[in-house]
Protein backbone atom coordinates (compact mmCIF):
# COMPACT_ATOMS: atom_id res chain seq x y z
CA UNK A 1 0.00 0.00 0.00
CA UNK A 2 1.36 3.87 -0.82
CA UNK A 3 0.13 6.79 0.78
CA UNK A 4 0.29 9.88 -1.13
CA UNK A 5 0.44 13.06 0.33
CA UNK A 6 -2.56 15.83 -1.27
CA UNK A 7 -1.84 19.58 -0.90
CA UNK A 8 -4.40 19.22 1.92
CA UNK A 9 -2.70 18.01 5.21
CA UNK A 10 -3.92 14.85 6.60
CA UNK A 11 -6.25 14.23 3.38
CA UNK A 12 -4.52 11.53 1.76
CA UNK A 13 -4.55 9.18 -1.37
CA UNK A 14 -4.37 5.57 -0.29
CA UNK A 15 -3.02 3.19 -3.52
CA UNK A 16 -3.64 -0.12 -2.15
CA UNK A 17 -1.85 -3.48 -2.86
CA UNK A 18 -3.80 -5.12 -5.97
CA UNK A 19 -3.18 -8.84 -6.50
CA UNK A 20 -4.52 -9.85 -10.05
CA UNK A 21 -4.71 -12.19 -12.85
CA UNK A 22 -6.56 -13.48 -15.74
CA UNK A 23 -9.19 -14.35 -12.72
CA UNK A 24 -9.66 -10.80 -11.57
CA UNK A 25 -7.94 -9.48 -8.38
CA UNK A 26 -8.02 -8.80 -4.57
CA UNK A 27 -7.08 -5.95 -2.37
CA UNK A 28 -7.43 -4.82 1.24
CA UNK A 29 -9.77 -1.90 1.05
CA UNK A 30 -9.29 -1.51 4.89
CA UNK A 31 -6.77 -2.77 7.25
CA UNK A 32 -6.26 -1.69 10.76
CA UNK A 33 -2.40 -2.66 11.50
CA UNK A 34 -1.64 -1.51 8.10
CA UNK A 35 -3.18 1.77 7.60
CA UNK A 36 -2.54 3.03 11.48
CA UNK A 37 1.25 1.90 10.33
CA UNK A 38 1.01 5.06 7.98
CA UNK A 39 -0.67 6.87 10.55
CA UNK A 40 -4.07 6.14 9.41
CA UNK A 41 -6.42 4.98 12.25
CA UNK A 42 -10.25 4.97 12.22
CA UNK A 43 -13.00 3.44 14.09
CA UNK A 44 -15.70 3.28 11.08
CA UNK A 45 -19.18 3.13 12.77
CA UNK A 46 -21.38 3.30 9.36
CA UNK A 47 -20.78 2.65 5.91
CA UNK A 48 -22.88 4.12 2.96
CA UNK A 49 -22.77 3.41 -0.80
CA UNK A 50 -23.98 5.88 -2.98
CA UNK A 51 -25.12 4.98 -6.99
CA UNK A 52 -25.12 8.40 -9.10
CA UNK A 53 -25.37 9.06 -12.87
CA UNK A 54 -22.78 11.10 -15.38
CA UNK A 55 -22.97 14.73 -14.46
CA UNK A 56 -24.35 14.31 -10.88
CA UNK A 57 -22.38 16.40 -8.31
CA UNK A 58 -23.06 15.72 -4.62
CA UNK A 59 -21.13 18.13 -2.19
CA UNK A 60 -19.64 20.00 -0.39
CA UNK A 61 -20.96 17.83 2.68
CA UNK A 62 -19.92 18.27 5.95
CA UNK A 63 -21.26 17.90 9.65
CA UNK A 64 -21.04 19.53 12.56
CA UNK A 65 -20.92 19.74 15.89
CA UNK A 66 -20.49 15.77 15.03
CA UNK A 67 -17.88 15.38 12.52
CA UNK A 68 -17.09 12.32 10.25
CA UNK A 69 -13.62 11.26 9.03
CA UNK A 70 -14.68 9.36 5.48
CA UNK A 71 -12.37 6.61 3.82
CA UNK A 72 -13.80 7.03 0.60
CA UNK A 73 -13.41 5.34 -3.08
CA UNK A 74 -15.51 3.74 -6.14
CA UNK A 75 -16.91 0.78 -6.31
CA UNK A 76 -17.68 1.37 -10.29
CA UNK A 77 -17.25 4.37 -12.82
CA UNK A 78 -15.09 7.15 -12.04
CA UNK A 79 -15.30 10.51 -10.36
CA UNK A 80 -13.91 13.25 -9.71
CA UNK A 81 -13.28 13.59 -5.64
CA UNK A 82 -12.61 16.88 -3.90
CA UNK A 83 -11.73 17.48 -0.04
CA UNK A 84 -12.17 21.14 1.32
CA UNK A 85 -10.43 22.34 4.61
CA UNK A 86 -13.12 24.35 6.24
CA UNK A 87 -11.96 24.19 9.95
CA UNK A 88 -11.77 27.55 11.22
CA UNK A 89 -7.93 28.76 12.16
CA UNK A 90 -6.55 26.28 9.65
CA UNK A 91 -3.09 27.52 7.42
CA UNK A 92 -4.81 25.34 4.99
CA UNK A 93 -8.30 27.16 5.48
CA UNK A 94 -10.78 27.41 1.98
CA UNK A 95 -8.05 25.24 0.48
CA UNK A 96 -9.20 22.28 -1.62
CA UNK A 97 -7.11 18.82 -2.95
CA UNK A 98 -8.84 16.90 -5.79
CA UNK A 99 -7.99 13.12 -6.99
CA UNK A 100 -9.60 11.34 -9.62
CA UNK A 101 -11.41 7.84 -8.07
CA UNK A 102 -12.22 5.11 -10.76
CA UNK A 103 -12.55 1.27 -10.28
CA UNK A 104 -10.25 0.85 -12.15
CA UNK A 105 -7.34 3.02 -10.75
CA UNK A 106 -8.56 1.25 -7.19
CA UNK A 107 -7.76 4.72 -5.20
CA UNK A 108 -9.28 5.61 -1.94
CA UNK A 109 -9.16 9.07 -0.60
CA UNK A 110 -9.00 9.88 3.50
CA UNK A 111 -11.05 12.30 4.16
CA UNK A 112 -10.21 13.58 7.89
CA UNK A 113 -13.19 15.25 10.37
CA UNK A 114 -13.39 18.62 9.82
CA UNK A 115 -13.18 18.86 5.96
CA UNK A 116 -16.03 19.30 3.51
CA UNK A 117 -16.28 16.41 0.77
CA UNK A 118 -18.06 15.98 -2.53
CA UNK A 119 -17.72 14.60 -6.02
CA UNK A 120 -18.69 14.79 -9.71
CA UNK A 121 -19.24 11.81 -11.67
CA UNK A 122 -17.73 11.59 -14.88
CA UNK A 123 -18.67 8.20 -16.06
CA UNK A 124 -21.78 6.85 -17.19
CA UNK A 125 -22.58 5.88 -13.53
CA UNK A 126 -20.54 5.49 -10.35
CA UNK A 127 -20.98 3.81 -7.17
CA UNK A 128 -19.49 5.33 -4.15
CA UNK A 129 -18.22 3.79 -0.93
CA UNK A 130 -17.87 5.83 2.66
CA UNK A 131 -16.73 4.43 4.96
CA UNK A 132 -17.47 6.50 8.42
CA UNK A 133 -15.60 7.27 11.72
CA UNK A 134 -19.11 8.73 12.88
CA UNK A 135 -23.02 8.30 12.57
CA UNK A 136 -24.97 10.38 10.17
CA UNK A 137 -26.63 13.47 12.26
CA UNK A 138 -28.86 14.60 10.38
CA UNK A 139 -29.27 17.38 12.79
CA UNK A 140 -25.77 18.49 11.62
CA UNK A 141 -25.69 17.82 8.14
CA UNK A 142 -24.40 20.95 6.71
CA UNK A 143 -23.18 21.55 2.69
CA UNK A 144 -20.72 24.42 1.30
CA UNK A 145 -21.78 25.37 -2.23
CA UNK A 146 -20.11 23.53 -4.78
CA UNK A 147 -19.31 26.58 -7.40
CA UNK A 148 -18.06 29.13 -4.17
CA UNK A 149 -15.27 31.47 -6.15
CA UNK A 150 -13.98 32.12 -3.23
CA UNK A 151 -12.76 27.98 -2.58
CA UNK A 152 -12.59 28.19 -6.49
CA UNK A 153 -12.50 24.24 -7.61
CA UNK A 154 -11.84 23.70 -10.52
CA UNK A 155 -14.74 21.32 -11.35
CA UNK A 156 -14.73 19.10 -14.41
CA UNK A 157 -18.44 19.38 -14.82
CA UNK A 158 -20.08 23.02 -15.71
CA UNK A 159 -23.69 22.60 -15.66
CA UNK A 160 -23.96 19.28 -12.90
CA UNK A 161 -26.80 18.25 -11.81
CA UNK A 162 -27.30 18.79 -8.43
CA UNK A 163 -29.54 18.10 -5.23
CA UNK A 164 -31.95 20.87 -3.99
CA UNK A 165 -30.04 21.15 -0.72
CA UNK A 166 -26.27 21.05 -3.00
CA UNK A 167 -27.74 24.01 -5.21
CA UNK A 168 -28.99 26.12 -2.21
CA UNK A 169 -25.84 25.43 -0.18
CA UNK A 170 -24.04 28.26 1.31
CA UNK A 171 -21.21 30.11 -0.07
CA UNK A 172 -18.35 29.03 3.24
CA UNK A 173 -18.05 33.41 3.92
CA UNK A 174 -22.02 33.19 4.85
CA UNK A 175 -21.92 30.57 7.25
CA UNK A 176 -21.80 31.27 11.08
CA UNK A 177 -18.40 30.73 12.60
CA UNK A 178 -20.15 28.25 15.20
CA UNK A 179 -21.17 26.21 12.54
CA UNK A 180 -17.66 25.33 11.05
CA UNK A 181 -15.38 23.01 12.86
CA UNK A 182 -12.20 24.46 14.53
CA UNK A 183 -8.65 23.71 14.15
CA UNK A 184 -6.57 22.01 16.06
CA UNK A 185 -3.02 21.57 15.95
Amino acid sequence: MKVLETSLPGCVVIEPAVFGDDRGFFYEAWNATRFEAHGLSGRFVQSNISCSSRGVLRGLHYQWPNPQGKLVSVLEGEVYDVAVDIRRGSPHFGRWAAVLLSAENKRQVWIPEGFAHGFAVLSERAVFSYLCTAIHDKAGDASIRWDDARIGIDWPVSKPKLSEKDARAPFLDDVAPERLPLFTA
